[in-house]
């Protein structure tokens, strides 16, 4: 019996793409988490689920022309990018505007006024202002737990434009974050 948690992506891609089930599961197992939390950075509480199921379900379509040119794991991190951009098409760039106002209830939180559910919330927003280029660093760096070389490498860039990259968005979030506490 095949070990599919010991076999790299290509193997088990090469095994989807000649009909074996079982190779999908593992490449979904291996990344269920990343898929999600990316998600979960870039949409409300309430879709997640369903635009995360919507990502496996692209690549389940998508998987037989994958001709591995990029690595895998970028070639999945641009179907979740366009599943979530067809997500904001599909509600006509409408975000949730979410005030924040004494005993408020939150869409998604068991009870009103959660500190912690409210700073994820405040976070998500900046982090969805900022400009493309920002939020992939971002995301690349605290989502997906990817080293600054390993982003250099998905970005096409060297080492230290990510690092000042990395710095410059880094800052533009905190100031974000710092203008919507003083409002």
């Amino acid at each position: 019996m095949l070990n599919y948690e010991a076999c790299d992506d290509i193997y088990l891609i090469e095994l989807v793409q000649s009909g074996d089930q079982a190779s999908f599961d593992a490449l979904y197992d291996r990344y269920f988490s990343t898929v999600y939390n990316r998600v979960r950075y870039t949409i409300p509480d309430a879709d997640v689920d369903d635009v995360t199921q919507e990502v496996f379900i692209a690549v389940m379509k998508s998987l037989s022309s994958f001709q591995g040119r990029s690595k895998f794991s970028t070639w999945l991190r641009t179907l979740v990018n366009r599943q979530v951009a067809g997500y904001y098409r599909k509600r006509e760039r409408k975000v949730e505007e979410m005030t924040i106002l004494d005993g408020q209830e939150f869409p998604g939180s068991g009870f009103a006024g959660d500190k912690q559910h409210t700073e994820r919330i405040a976070i998500r927003r900046a982090i969805q202002r900022l400009p493309q280029h920002y939020q992939d660093v971002l995301l690349l760096r605290f989502v997906d737990g990817l080293k600054f070389r390993e982003i250099a490498i998905v970005l096409k860039q060297n080492p230290e434009a990510v690092k000042s990259l990395f710095r410059r968005a880094v800052d533009t979030l905190r100031t974000q974050l710092e203008e919507n506490y003083d409002a």
